[in-house]
Formats: structure tokens, C-alpha cells, sequence
């Protein structure tokens, strides 16, 4: 344990993500199977928090990823240029049939009592073909980087990508960068590579490298293997699990300096119970629970890391940051897509108690 200690010296970037890049087909309220026309976002679980970073809050931020060189790989390049994100990708050239692709997910939002439905189409995802040594590590750290970032979406794309993560993260350690992951465990993913106990293998093996987690208490069960009380039936604002959990975390990984989550009751799919919670080099800080009128709830988590990274990085204490994570990611859930469209100045005032009143 001990504080978090982010480089002061100036450096070339703030934030850089490694993950995968998919697009998001949308038909708002509409199921799939009724569906005549789709909204198309462009997000992946740990570029949305280099995106939030860089258009919200103002930071300079990177992404190291996989492209594809055809079209839906330069609509990718073009969102991602306009959320002001620099990238680093080892890039693929498409068949004209079968790939390597750009991963589709496929989301609706769903409608108050009818929840929404996400599936993919992973399939020869470029993503996954990524490899130690495709990223050019020493070139982007040489420049310097405060803060380094990934996920368990992109760990169980493949066999490799674990390896790509851990390379990152032993190439960031070496040059003084803060280290986070998001435990974001998803079954469906690991499945075709060694379902729970690979998950499990690969998952604890990147947290021993890791300085900031986030991750619910089902995560760190499910995705750590830490033995814990059953997580269901109990409110999910009782977070007295969740410190208890804390300790037998940082039990087994004196690394971690950091853990934090966001804590969500959901009523229909319009209407959630929000707020987040906090352990920090021993110390517990939660959020008030305020209740949200959700647009579209894919990638408020990711919008809660974004907030407290950002507080973080800016000098906050670690009660404003992990405020700034509850606001940004409950503001996300009122935009659609995966991807912030709210400014810094609404953060704050929400952090403050601010309405919803119209500005005039």
C-alpha cells in the first residue's frame, strides 16, 4: 500500500488506454428483430475513458490499439480524431470478406420495464490478434505518460492480448506512470479461451502489475477468485462487503493502492439508484445515492473512471475525485452512446447539487 505518485515532470501525454476498438450499432428503444435503422457510436471500455479524458476534461490522452485498414476502420479513425485521442495502432489490412475486423456490438437501450440486450460479432475481431511486441511501448513512454490504463474486455479478446496488457504495464511501471485496470469481467467473453479458471489465471496475474482497481464486489469474486459473502439479496448500496472484500484484496496484492466502483440498483431501464464507493491506501469514501433518469446506460462505468482518474491527475483530493467519477458517469448515462458529450463545468456543478433547470 502507500499514496499514488503521479509524475509532476511534463510529459507527452496525461492518460493511454490499450484495448480494442468496436462499433456500436443502436436502434434506441427499437429490439434488434424490429429494427429498419441503427445509430452507429465508436467506443470500447477502455478508449472511452482515453475519449471522456481528452473531450471533457481537457487532457492530453492516446490509444494503443488494433485498425483495420477499410471503411468502417476509417469511420473508427475519424470519431476517434474528433474526440481529440492519439493513437498508436499496429494496423491490418481487411480481405474484403471475412477480415480482420472491427468488432460489432449490438445494443438497444431498452424501455422501462423491457431491459436492454447486448450481444456481439467478435469474430476474427483484429483486436485479438494482438501480440507482445506489435506496440512500440519505449517509443510512447520515452515521451513520458502520467497514467497508464486497460481493461478485462480487452484481456479476454484472445489467448495474447493479456501479454500485450502486461507488457504495457511492465513498460509504464519502468517509467514512473500510475497503473489501472478495470476488472470489467465479462463470462461471455472468456469463454471460448478457458471460461473461469483462465479468466481467473490471467486476471490475477495482470492485478499483481497494477496500482488503481476498479471492479464491484462480483468482479473481484468472480474475476479474482477472492473468497467472499454472497453478493446478492442485500441492497447494493450495503457496502460494508465491499470494504470487507477491500482488505482481503490488498491482502493478496500489497500493490494496489486503490480500489473503487460504482454502485447501481436498477428499477427499470430508465430509472437507476447511482453512487459510487472508494478505498484508498485504507481509507473508505462514498458518494450520496441520487437516483438517475437514464437515456442510455452502456458506459457509465466507464464514465466513473473517467472522473476519478481525472481528479486524480488534477491534484483532488480523493473524495472530490471519486465525486467527479459518480457525476461524469452519471451525466453519460443521459447522452447516447458509449462516449462523453458533457463539458466540465456541467461535472462540477453536479458535484455541487445542480439541477436540471434550464440555462438561460
Amino acid at each position: 500500500m502507500g499514496e499514488l505518485k503521479i509524475r509532476t515532470d511534463n510529459c507527452a501525454l496525461d492518460f493511454l488506454s490499450v484495448g480494442a476498438l468496436v462499433h456500436r450499432l443502436d436502434p434506441g428503444v427499437v429490439p434488434f428483430r424490429k429494427a429498419r435503422s441503427v445509430d452507429i457510436h465508436v467506443s470500447g471500455g477502455e478508449y472511452n475513458v482515453a475519449a471522456g479524458l481528452a473531450d471533457c476534461f481537457g487532457l492530453q490522452t492516446g490509444i494503443a490499439s488494433a485498425m483495420v485498414n477499410y471503411g468502417i476502420g476509417e469511420m473508427v479513425q475519424t470519431r476517434v480524431k474528433e474526440m481529440g485521442v492519439k493513437t498508436f495502432f499496429k494496423h491490418f489490412e481487411h480481405n474484403g470478406v471475412n477480415g480482420p475486423n472491427i468488432a460489432t456490438v449490438y445494443s438497444d437501450r431498452g424501455y422501462g420495464a423491457r431491459s436492454p440486450v447486448v450481444f456481439y460479432n467478435r469474430a476474427n475481431e483484429a483486436a485479438g490478434l494482438l501480440k507482445a511486441g506489435d506496440i512500440e511501448w519505449k517509443n510512447i513512454f520515452d515521451k513520458g505518460v502520467q497514467w497508464f490504463h486497460s481493461g478485462g474486455i480487452f484481456a479476454a479478446l484472445s489467448s495474447t492480448t493479456s501479454d500485450v496488457i502486461i507488457e504495457g504495464m511492465q513498460a509504464a511501471k519502468k517509467s514512473g506512470a500510475v497503473i489501472s485496470f478495470d476488472l470489467n469481467y465479462r463470462g461471455k467473453l472468456w469463454a471460448p479461451i478457458g471460461g473461469l479458471d483462465k479468466a481467473q489465471e490471467v486476471l490475477r496475474k495482470i492485478v499483481s502489475n497494477v496500482d488503481v482497481l476498479v471492479g464491484n464486489e462480483e468482479d473481484l469474486q468472480t474475476g479474482l477468485g477472492i473468497k467472499g459473502p454472497e453478493v446478492t439479496n442485500k441492497s447494493k448500496f450495503d457496502t460494508t462487503t465491499f470494504f470487507q472484500m477491500i482488505e482481503k484484496v490488498v491482502g493478496e496484492f500489497p500493490n494496489i493502492k486503490m480500489v473503487a466502483t460504482t454502485l447501481r440498483e436498477v428499477q427499470s431501464a430508465n430509472k437507476h439508484q447511482w453512487g459510487a464507493v472508494l478505498w484508498y491506501n485504507g481509507k473508505q469514501f462514498e458518494t450520496p445515492k441520487t437516483e438517475l433518469t437514464v437515456l442510455d446506460r452502456i458506459g457509465g462505468g466507464d464514465g466513473f473512471a473517467t472522473g476519478l482518474f481525472y481528479g486524480l491527475l488534477d491534484g483532488r483530493e480523493p473524495e472530490e475525485a471519486l465525486k467527479l467519477g459518480w457525476a461524469h458517469g452519471a451525466l453519460l448515462t443521459t447522452f447516447p452512446g458509449d462516449t462523453t458529450m458533457a463539458k466540465l463545468p456541467e461535472v462540477e456543478a453536479f458535484v455541487k447539487g445542480g439541477s436540471a433547470r434550464v440555462q438561460r
